[in-house]
Formats: C-alpha cells, sequence, structure tokens
C-alpha cells in the first residue's frame, strides 16, 4: 500500500506540466502520482511520455471530457491511504507530501488543510487558512466559513471519499465546492496544517478566469451544496456561504466583455 497518492488532471498545458510534475518527482516509491490526461491536443502527452520511466507515476489517456471527470477518473485508481489534488499548472513544496502524511496520520484525521501560496506574475500572495484544532463541522460549523473551497490544498482520506461516493459534479463549472463542503460535511475529524505547501499559479486564460455563459451554473452549484448539507446546525452558515459565494462570482462578472450576458 503506498502512503499518498498526487492526482494531476491534465489537458493543453504544454508549457506548465513539467514543472508541476517535477515538483513532485524526487518522491520516494511509498508514493504514486496518478496523471489523467484529459484529451490534450498539444504536446502535453508528449511531455507526459517522458515520466513513464518512472514506476510510481500512472498516465492514464482518456478522450476530453472535462476537469470534474477526469478527477473522478483519477480517485478510481488511487491504491494509497490517502491523496491529495495537484492542478497541472501548479506546483507543491518539495516537502509538502511528507508533512502532510505524518500530519494526517498523527491526526487520525479524515482531511487535513494547509495553506497556499498564490502567484500572479510572478508576485506571491500567502494565503492563510484560519487556524483551528481538530474538529468537525457539528462541533464548529463556522469553519465552513474559513476553509476554501478548492480541492487543492487539502489532503484526503480514501476511505472518506469512496464510503460516501463523494464526487465532482459533472457537466457544470465550479464543481470544486460541492465537493470540498460535502468531505468536509462527512468528515468525523478535520485538521490544520499551518505550513504554505501549495503552489496556485493565476494565468490569464485559467478557467477560474474565463468568464461565459456558464457562469449562471453557478446557481445549480449552490443549491448542491444547500441540498447535501441540510442541517438544522449549519442553515446559518451555509445561508452565509451562499451569500459568499453570489456574491463573488457576481463581482468577478465586471471581467466579462459580452455585457449582453
Amino acid at each position: 500500500m503506498k502512503k499518498l497518492s498526487i492526482l494531476i488532471p491534465a489537458y493543453n498545458v504544454e508549457n506548465y506540466i513539467e514543472e508541476c510534475v517535477n515538483s513532485v518527482l524526487d518522491l520516494d516509491t511509498n508514493y504514486e502520482i496518478i496523471i489523467i490526461n484529459d484529451g490534450s491536443t498539444d504536446n502535453t502527452l508528449k511531455i507526459l511520455n517522458k515520466y513513464k520511466k518512472y514506476e510510481y507515476i500512472k498516465i492514464i489517456n482518456q478522450k476530453n471530457m472535462g476537469l470534474s471527470i477526469a478527477r473522478n477518473n483519477a480517485v478510481k485508481k488511487v491504491e494509497s491511504d490517502y491523496f491529495l489534488f495537484l492542478d497541472s499548472d501548479d506546483y507543491l513544496e518539495l516537502d509538502a507530501c511528507e508533512k502532510l502524511y505524518k500530519k494526517i496520520e498523527e491526526d487520525k484525521s479524515d482531511i487535513v488543510v494547509y495553506n497556499f501560496n498564490k502567484i500572479k506574475k510572478g508576485v506571491v500572495e500567502k494565503v492563510t487558512i484560519q487556524p483551528f484544532l481538530k474538529t468537525k463541522l457539528m462541533n464548529t460549523p463556522h469553519i465552513l466559513l474559513d476553509i476554501n473551497m478548492s480541492p487543492w490544498n487539502k489532503l484526503y482520506k480514501r476511505e472518506l471519499i469512496i464510503k460516501n461516493k463523494i464526487r465532482f459534479v459533472e457537466n457544470l463549472k465550479y464543481e470544486d465546492a460541492p465537493f470540498v463542503a460535502e468531505a468536509l460535511y462527512k468528515a468525523e475529524n478535520i485538521s490544520y496544517l499551518n505550513e504554505y505547501l501549495y503552489n496556485y499559479i493565476i494565468h490569464s486564460n485559467s478557467e477560474t478566469t474565463i468568464r461565459d455563459k456558464k457562469m449562471f451554473d453557478i446557481i445549480k452549484i449552490v443549491d448542491i451544496i444547500r441540498k447535501k448539507l441540510n442541517e438544522p446546525y449549519l442553515t446559518d452558515t451555509i445561508n452565509k456561504l451562499t451569500v459568499r459565494i453570489l456574491t463573488n462570482y457576481t463581482i468577478q462578472q465586471r471581467y466579462n466583455k459580452n455585457k449582453i450576458e
């Protein structure tokens, strides 16, 4: 059994994929790297094929089906107790996996949340998650507002995700939030590691910066979260989360050049 799996969905990222994979390449063979090539049409697959010589790297090709399906398919291939997501244009700090594995083993947690660096045009902004002691949502519902809804700065226990059949919503944009919210909701123990281990790179053409008609998917996404986390002790928190999500995405539409949309 491997210690930990790193899941990397890749689609047309020929300019970034090497730095991403190299950031986790020096790990010992107690780890595994699972890369899902989501039907890339550029040189992504050609670059990935150079890593076939490493026995702990699995490269899986599929026709282009989108980020959600790529992530869901990657989770199915996990053979370790824990896994994390790494976007193909981002990278991890060199000691990230060892620190995360040690933390989740010591705390016997289902999820470990950690800090990250937001990097845009070479400028680094350190993003710190509000610190908390090991807990669960029933005891501290407000941490749902303190933890970002991105899947990549978290280490997950595989059993939590598989047992509860937690999956990314397919064919909708902003699919991250329901996955993260449900995982936090189902977790018996959530831990926090005060380390900046993930480097989130913002590109002008990244998925989260593109505005189009799928921006209205956010309404469906919020509805999914509200239905999955329909608990009296979470009502106030979910209402606040709803307002936050809709407000943030409404503000982001100032970048939409199509004024009709």
